[in-house]
C-alpha cells in the first residue's frame, strides 16, 4: 500500500530530518505511529499526503508517487491534520462541494458518523468549537472510504465518551482495502485500537512490531523488587513499586504501550536485543 524508500528530506541546509529512510506499510492495519515532538511524525504525514516533496527517495501509494499528486492518487487519501481548518460554510454544503471528489464516498454513513459524535448539523463549521471541528472531519475522512486515512493526533480536543465512540467508528471503519496511520501523544486514547506500533526517533523509525509480537517477546509487569539484569530491558520506579519490562520467559502479560514507548526511547537498541534473542527480527 505504502512504500518508502530510502528517503532524504531537510527543512533547511543546516541538517536533514529523514536521511536514508525506508518504511512499508500494508494494507487492513491500523498503524500508530508514536514518538517526541520533533520526531518527523507530521512531517512523514504529509510527505505521505503529498503535501511535502522528498529531497530524494520516494514514497509511492499503490504504485505511485505521493508528490506528484495525482488526481486519481489523491482520491485515495484523506488527511485530518493535528491543526483544523474549516470553511465558512455548513456541513450539508461541505459535503455537497468536497464529497464528489472522492469516488466511494458513503453520505449514509457520514450523516450516522456526525450523529455518533453528536456534531450539530445546523451550525456553520467556523462557530463550532475545536473538538466539534475535529469530529467532523473525522467523520467525512471516515465517510471517504479512501485506501489511506491519515489522522494526525485524532483525539487531540475530544472529550471522553467522543474518544469512545471515535474507537469504536474506526473499528469499524476499516477492512482489508484500507490503511490507517494514526499518530498520537495521547496513548491511552487508541492502545486497544491501533496494531502494529511505530515509534520514531530522530527521523527513524526504531520499532515497528505488532502486538503479537510484542506480547512475546516483552513482559510488562509492576512490581516489588527488579528481576535479574539478564532479563530487564527497562524499568521505572514510582514510590517504591517498579514498573518493568522484561525478556518474556512464558508469562502471560497485556502491554503496555506508555511503558513501552520509555523503554524503546530509553535505548532501542536493547529493545532491538530483546527481540533478536527470541528470533523476532
Amino acid at each position: 500500500m505504502v512504500q518508502i524508500n530510502d528517503l532524504s528530506f531537510a527543512y533547511s541546509k543546516q541538517g536533514g530530518l529523514f536521511d536514508g529512510f525506508s518504511l512499508e506499510l500494508t494494507a487492513g492495519n491500523i498503524y500508530g505511529l508514536l514518538g517526541q515532538n520533533g520526531a518527523g511524525k507530521s512531517t512523514l504525514l504529509k510527505m505521505i499526503s503529498g503535501l511535502l516533496a522528498p529531497k530524494s527517495g520516494e514514497i509511492r501509494i499503490s504504485g505511485k508517487h505521493s508528490h506528484e499528486r495525482d488526481p486519481k492518487l489523491l482520491q485515495e487519501i484523506f488527511l485530518v491534520p493535528e491543526e483544523i481548518y474549516v470553511p465558512t460554510m455548513t456541513s450539508e454544503q461541505y459535503e455537497k462541494y468536497y464529497s464528489v471528489f472522492y469516488p466511494r464516498f458513503d453520505q449514509q454513513s457520514f450523516q450516522a458518523y456526525l450523529q455518533a459524535f453528536e456534531v450539530p448539523v445546523d451550525k456553520m463549521l467556523t462557530q463550532l468549537s475545536l473538538g466539534q471541528k475535529k469530529k467532523f472531519l473525522l467523520a467525512f475522512g471516515l465517510a471517504t472510504d479512501t485506501h489511506l486515512l491519515v489522522l494526525d493526533e485524532p483525539t487531540n480536543g475530544l472529550d471522553i465518551p467522543s474518544k469512545s465512540t471515535f474507537r469504536k467508528i474506526v473499528a469499524n471503519a476499516i477492512h482489508e482495502e484500507r490503511t490507517f496511520i494514526v499518530s498520537t501523544h495521547q496513548v491511552k486514547d487508541i492502545e486497544n485500537l491501533i496494531d502494529p506500533i511505530l515509534i520514531m526517533d530522530s527521523g527513524k523509525v526504531v520499532f515497528n512490531h505488532t502486538y503479537e509480537e510484542i506480547s512475546e517477546a516483552l513482559a510488562f509487569q509492576r512490581l516489588k523488587h527488579l528481576p535479574a539484569a539478564t532479563e530487564l530491558v527497562y524499568s521505572e520506579e514510582s514510590f517504591g513499586t517498579h514498573f518493568v519490562v522484561s525478556r518474556n520467559t512464558g508469562q502471560e502479560s497485556h502491554p503496555n504501550l506508555e511503558l513501552l514507548f520509555n523503554a524503546v526511547i530509553n535505548d532501542s537498541a536493547k529493545m532491538d536485543r530483546a527481540f533478536e534473542k527470541l528470533g523476532q527480527l
